[in-house]
């Protein structure tokens, strides 16, 4: 009993000390020159190098984080997050650790919450006797059939470090093109968005002011400017069922997006012309 009560007084202040260690952004290089970007907890900068130089990785900056917010940012697992961990148990498994001891220092220093329980997921998948693939066909979300496939070939053929280099190193080339594309499209989707503000603006508040003025000139007017007009009293009337409906398009656009891979591959392909 006294020695179970001891135990559960260590774990307890493990958890309390992990509390309190402060979380630093990391870069640094691994066995084959890759370079590795990521985040870690320590007590100090000194602790978080020498736990880097223990998984194989010649820190290049450690940094401490300011975590104003940090907990928002946090609580989904991002695509930049699974390159990491492709990276990390790379670099694990090519230094002889055994694959369920990787998944354990990763998960304890990793600062995610929703991170460290997939990790500790398929940690107890291939402690209970599941190939490192079937533990992560369970989760479809983070890990498509791309992945799983390449993950249970290099099992089979005893090259799994060498493929999970490769995966991470596909990973962070496709996060990288797709910042370029976000940051190519910003511009004109700022620019349409203005647009479609200021003439909402218009043809609420500008033009109404103009057809009362036509009325006093008591002339005919020519069709485009009663198109305008008629515009202009339709938004007045029905400006909150616009407003609802675009909101309402471009939350079911989004959901589409995330949900049809087919939908992605078809706005890809009409982007990409």
């Amino acid at each position: 009993m006294a020695t179970r009560a001891a135990n559960v007084r260590a774990r307890a202040r493990a958890r309390k000390e992990e509390t309190r260690a402060a979380l630093f952004l990391l870069e640094g290089t691994d066995r084959k020159g890759n370079r590795v970007k990521g985040e870690s907890r320590g007590a100090n900068e000194a602790q978080v190098r020498a736990e880097l130089r223990r998984q194989g990785i010649v820190p290049t900056k450690v940094r401490r984080k300011t975590e104003l917010f940090a907990g928002l940012k946090r609580q989904r697992i991002r695509p930049g997050d699974i390159a990491v961990l492709s990276r990390q148990l790379a670099t694990m498994l090519e230094a002889g650790v055994p694959l369920v001891q990787a998944f354990e220092i990763i998960g304890q220093g990793h600062e995610n919450p929703k991170m460290q329980e997939l990790i500790l997921a398929i940690k107890a998948d291939v402690e209970a006797g599941s190939s490192l693939a079937e533990a992560l066909a369970k989760h479809p979300l983070y890990f498509d059939d791309l992945f799983v496939n390449l993950v249970r070939a290099g099992e089979h053929a005893g090259v799994l470090d060498t493929l999970l280099d490769k995966i991470a190193t596909y990973k962070e080339k496709t996060e990288s093109l797709k910042g370029k594309i976000k940051k190519a499209l910003f511009y004109p989707t700022a620019v349409l968005v203005v647009a479609i503000l200021v003439t909402i603006l218009l043809l609420v508040f500008v033009v109404p002011q103009f057809e009362s003025m036509f009325k006093d000139f008591g002339a005919d007017l020519p069709a485009f400017t009663r198109l305008v007009i008629d515009m202009s009293a339709f938004m007045q009337a029905w400006w909150w069922a616009v407003l609802g409906g675009a909101i309402a398009a471009v939350v079911g656009l989004a959901q589409l997006h995330k949900r049809s891979s087919r939908f992605r591959r078809g706005l890809d392909r009409a982007l990409l012309r």
